[in-house]
């Protein structure tokens, strides 16, 4: 049971991870799924590019929900069952993994970065404002929200490791960590090369279906 238990906790973090809520709040809201526009990433960041502010913010908070509240969970009705730190944070993981590679929607998953802030500040409240801290700064001056991940993503654990101690939470932290750095890959080569898109920049065409211009115009021109 001792290793059962904290599967099956994991096993149901990945399942609630996997519930891609920018895909549902757009479906929900009548908009495009945010996979078909923009950087094709089912996340609130994309979401916002649809020009839709409140699509975008409910993405946020249900992605950071579906990370927070497993974890939560686990240091609440945990401990009856002899379920700690160490369970608290595979199960934040697997929420996590849920969001990169979600089972409902054929593993299309987004980067994780409101996921992964849901877990932090469940994990460890203090190092979430910490984390939420430096992703605001980077942003902020930078506009980028890629960026601001990225350099959160590495600065979390160092945080945790400096200023409590190396264990399952840092353990968590640096794998999530690795794993956002990876899913940015691409925002890295477009950061690189100048063309990465700011925060709130629309998407352009691809959001909504392009009007066709009609014969008599053509020849007008």
């Amino acid at each position: 049971m001792q290793t059962i238990l904290p599967l099956l906790a994991a096993l149901a973090g990945y399942l609630i991870g996997s519930l891609s809520f920018a895909v549902i709040v757009s479906r929900a809201m009548g908009l495009s799924d945010p996979r078909s526009y923009g950087s094709g990433n089912p996340g609130a960041t994309n979401v916002l590019r649809s020009g839709n502010k409140a699509a975008a913010i409910l993405t946020l908070v249900f992605d950071a929900l579906k990370g927070y509240l497993p974890v939560l969970a686990v240091f609440i009705w945990g401990p009856r069952w002899g379920l700690g730190e160490g369970t608290a944070a595979l199960v934040g993981l697997g929420a996590f993994l849920g969001h990169l590679w979600p089972v409902f929607f054929k593993f299309e998953g987004g980067k994780g970065v409101a996921t992964a802030a849901g877990v932090i500040f469940a994990l460890n409240p203090i190092l979430g404002v910490a984390t939420l801290a430096t992703w605001a700064i980077i942003a902020w001056f930078s506009r980028y929200s890629s960026l601001a991940a990225i350099v959160s993503a590495a600065f979390a654990p160092m945080y945790q490791l400096l200023i409590w101690e190396a264990g399952p939470t840092a353990l968590a932290l640096i794998s999530m960590g690795l794993l956002l750095v990876w899913r940015h890959q691409a925002n890295i080569k477009k950061l690189l090369a100048g063309t990465e898109s700011k925060l709130g920049q629309k998407a352009g065409a691809a959001a909504k279906p392009a009007v066709k211009t009609s014969t008599k115009s053509r020849k007008k021109s």
